[in-house]
């Protein structure tokens, strides 16, 4: 195995005996000068394959301790629910983890419900869900809300399939290049789609649509966090209001407070985020 890009010292990107690339784990594997010739197989725990360079960027920014959380989390999950997961999850759920962690410093006040309904439907994952968030008070030294474990479980569900959700195709990704165009002459800025965001935020907006596709949206009760966060940034609700309606015309559904709540956090993520200019 050869290593030819260092992301962090403990994770670096390497090509296989066929050439394929990869994204492995080990203590150390960073440490050595890069392009390695022959890296030493036995410091490696833990190998990723087809993970989307567009996402290369985003490992290079989540910090190491999280990134390897959310690796051991992906193992798990791999020996326990015994089926494909998108190669990203890796990469998502240590973004999830990472913003979950500052969205706590920030609302330390804000508490998003358990979901009931989640445990019931998919009890495999509301169980790792409660792996990870034990695992993170343990490893990152945070305790992270009981809803935690309903949002983890749900990032598992929605990569219980070989590739990033998809609706209707081509129309899937008209509507989401139609909700950017709106976000962008909503707050009169410019998202650069070509950033890891973007790739983001367009990936939560396929889950979205998905769920709503399939009747699975959040349906907890979230109402007075969505009353909190509509006090504290109205236009961010407003946007939300204005592209949960114009998603709801598309697809003749309605859109639960709950799945306002969330689009309401990603929008308000991406325009505060430093790909976006002026």
């Amino acid at each position: 195995m050869r290593a030819i890009k260092k992301i962090n010292n403990n994770v670096a990107i390497c090509l296989d005996s066929n050439n394929k690339e990869l994204i492995a784990f080990g203590k150390g594997i960073g440490f050595s000068q890069m392009p390695y010739e022959i890296l030493d197989l036995s410091i490696i725990s833990m190998t990723f394959y087809r993970i989307d360079n567009r996402f290369y960027k985003l490992i290079e920014e989540i910090p190491e301790n999280v990134f390897e959380v959310a690796a051991l989390i992906v193992h798990k999950a791999q020996i326990i629910l015994k089926c494909s997961l998108n190669p990203n999850l890796v990469v998502g759920l240590a973004d999830h983890i990472n913003f979950a962690m500052i969205r706590m410093k920030k609302y330390k006040k804000m508490k998003m419900v358990f979901s009931y309904d989640i445990e019931q439907l998919y009890p495999k994952e509301t169980e790792l869900g409660r792996y990870a968030v034990k695992l993170i008070r343990e490893k990152l030294f945070v305790s992270l809300p009981e809803s935690e474990i309903t949002s983890i479980a749900m990032h598992l569900v929605n990569a219980e399939e070989e590739n990033e959700p998809i609706t209707d195709g081509t129309d899937t990704e008209v509507l989401i290049s139609e909700v950017v165009d709106k976000i962008e002459e909503f707050f009169s800025l410019t998202i650069d789609r070509s950033d890891f965001n973007y790739n983001r935020f367009a990936m939560h907006l396929r889950y979205y649509l998905k769920r709503i596709k399939e009747k699975k949206q959040f349906m907890d009760d979230n109402v007075i966090i969505v009353q909190a966060m509509k006090e504290k940034n109205p236009k961010v609700y407003e946007c939300a209001s204005m592209i949960g309606n114009y998603i709801d015309k598309k697809l003749q559904e309605e859109s639960t407070e709950d799945e306002l709540l969330y689009l309401m956090i990603h929008i308000n993520r991406i325009i505060n985020n430093r790909a976006i200019e002026d």
